[in-house]
């Protein structure tokens, strides 16, 4: 049931090997900002956006790795109370595309609720010099029961449809699960902030796959 004056707040995480350009997802989805010269992130980090579903505003706070992966040593704290996921590689790196399975364990290790997890093959705008196919990406995606988009944060390219699928399905998710289970509420309680409009509910879609261009 919805209660009056009570919306969610959904954590999102982006994770993925150093330097496939998890920061600039972030700044252009948040902010429609890149910038070509942005040094590994220091610190913790991260970019509140709201998106309107269904009439109603829904506000995700999406966080960026701090620059932790470079030492594999991203925290347990990171991941604690995240209802999405963005796993990212380069497409033109075969080795980060290659680390995607250690990051969905770690993710799975740490995560304590349902996550809506996405496979992301940034900077598809280097198709000249791509190592991963989109077979590849779509395969594993399948494999792993992902969803799976192309991006660029360069070009902009599914940047936006890419953050809009993840945050969707979470808030079909816990509709869902709202709706089926009154301690789900309980459940999330770190997750939820009172705001001026109702509660959040939708229907489960199935994972959609995208391609770059």
């Amino acid at each position: 049931m919805e209660e009056d004056g009570e919306e969610y707040l959904f954590k999102v995480v982006i994770i993925g090997d150093s330097a496939v350009g998890k920061s600039n997802l972030l700044t252009r989805y948040a902010r429609n900002e890149f910038n070509a010269n942005s040094k590994a992130t220091i610190g913790v980090e991260f970019q509140t956006h709201s998106l309107e579903i269904d009439g109603k505003e829904i506000k995700t706070q999406i966080w960026d790795t701090a620059g932790q992966e470079r030492f594999r040593a991203v925290t347990s704290a990171y991941y604690r109370g995240a209802v999405g996921a963005l796993v990212v590689y380069d497409i033109s790196r075969s080795t980060t595309f290659e680390s995607v399975h250690r990051w969905l364990h770690e993710l799975n290790t740490h995560s304590d609720t349902t996550v809506a997890k996405m496979l992301v093959g940034n900077k598809c705008d280097l198709e000249n010099i791509r190592a991963v196919s989109i077979d590849e990406g779509k395969s594993l995606a399948e494999a792993e029961g992902l969803f799976f988009i192309e991006t660029s944060a360069l070009s902009s390219t599914n940047v936006k449809t890419a953050f809009e699928i993840v945050i969707k399905e979470i808030y079909s998710n816990i509709s869902r699960k709202t709706l089926n289970s009154d301690s789900y509420k309980g459940e999330l309680s770190a997750n939820r902030v009172t705001l001026s409009s109702n509660g959040a509910d939708g229907s489960k879609q199935e994972p959609s796959r995208f391609s770059c261009c």
